[in-house]
């Protein structure tokens, strides 16, 4: 029942308890993680409405979904809780989902929903992205010298985790059959809310794939067994994204003998968003490295890497410098070079 069988109101509860496990589950299929992020966010402007407002929980309604309520929510998440701007945006947007959800549901919410929608978060300062330079990602890549088991591992890890660019969830993801050595060779990679992408590598991954396939892997390389793993009292069970994350402080740490000015802060991450400043510094277009990252909003990647480097800036302003030797522009390219915007 959607309605309070009292008043004739519309449940807030049923409402939600609806959109987290119905609508968001089954009909948009987003991935656990992305469910629990909503209703951490319903959450939150609970505890707004009870702490702020002293509402008790049970009687919460869609009148408390009031413009003036959200706009002292953020605040509060702003002044009382502190949260990055980042977060008061994302618990903003998931509120402003589950009213839009609600009001298809209900013509009474409509309103509730409009007067919500224009309501602006705080803005987000950009920053440039944490990457790092050619030598410093050839040292991290070669700390391990695969001279005992798990340094073969450790170094194979490493390769993949930059030359695919994906998320540490997404690495100790990987099944032996998410492997395609070709041709063409590539990797096989199920992302956030559950969707999958390909990524081509290049041929020195592939010898070293095929490498490691042959010595961890001997005859399973159609298998569900994790790409990389560990053993626990004789069972293989995957790694932990934490323990990736130590493996490479434990490459920082050996590569920092040859490079004290690598950073202090290193995480899988930072590989990540290195590869794509990589591909980017070749003028690799932004759409095929939005597809590659697994972002299906381009502004995502824009606002990575909108930033450039000193040196591609310095190219591109000697690139614009005028020359004797540089040839006029006819009336048509001058027209379409003033049309720029």
């Amino acid at each position: 029942m959607k309605h309070n069988p009292d008043t004739g109101a519309p449940d807030f509860f049923v409402f939600a308890r609806n959109f987290l496990h119905s609508y968001l589950g089954n009909v948009r299929q987003c991935s656990p993680a992305t469910i629990t992020a909503y209703r951490l966010s319903l959450e939150c402007f609970l505890a707004f409405l009870v702490d702020a407002n002293h509402r008790p929980r049970a009687k919460v309604t869609f009148d408390d979904c009031s413009r003036d309520n959200v706009k002292a929510w953020i605040e509060w998440m702003n002044t009382t809780k502190k949260y990055a701007p980042r977060t008061v945006t994302l618990r903003l947007t998931a509120l402003r989902s589950f009213l839009t959800f609600s009001a298809a549901d209900d013509l009474t919410l409509i309103a509730t929903s409009q007067a919500v929608a224009d309501v602006k978060p705080p803005r987000i300062l950009a920053n440039p992205i944490d990457y790092l330079p050619a030598d410093h990602t050839r040292a991290l890549l070669s700390a391990f010298t695969g001279t005992t088991v798990k340094s073969r591992r450790n170094h194979m890890m490493l390769i993949v985790l930059y030359d695919t660019a994906t998320r540490v969830s997404e690495l100790t993801g990987l099944i032996c059959s998410d492997i395609h050595l070709g041709p063409p060779a590539q990797v096989r990679i199920r992302g956030k809310g559950n969707k999958t992408r390909i990524v081509p590598i290049n041929t020195r991954t592939t010898d070293h794939l095929r490498t490691y396939l042959t010595v961890f892997h001997p005859g399973e390389e159609e298998s569900g067994r994790p790409l990389f793993y560990t053993r626990h009292y004789g069972h293989v069970s995957k790694l932990s994204t934490d323990s990736v994350s130590l493996i490479l402080n434990q490459a920082a740490k050996i590569a920092r003998q040859e490079y004290p000015a690598l950073p202090d802060r290193i995480h899988p991450h930072m590989l990540r968003k290195t590869k794509a400043m990589d591909l980017y510094q070749e003028g690799i277009p932004l759409p095929i490295i939005m597809r590659l990252l697994g972002h299906t909003n381009a502004s995502t990647t824009e606002a990575f890497y909108a930033f450039a480097t000193i040196d591609m800036m310095r190219q591109a302003i000697t690139a614009a410098t005028p020359t004797p030797a540089a040839p006029s522009l006819t009336g048509t390219q001058l027209e379409a070079l003033y049309s720029l915007r």
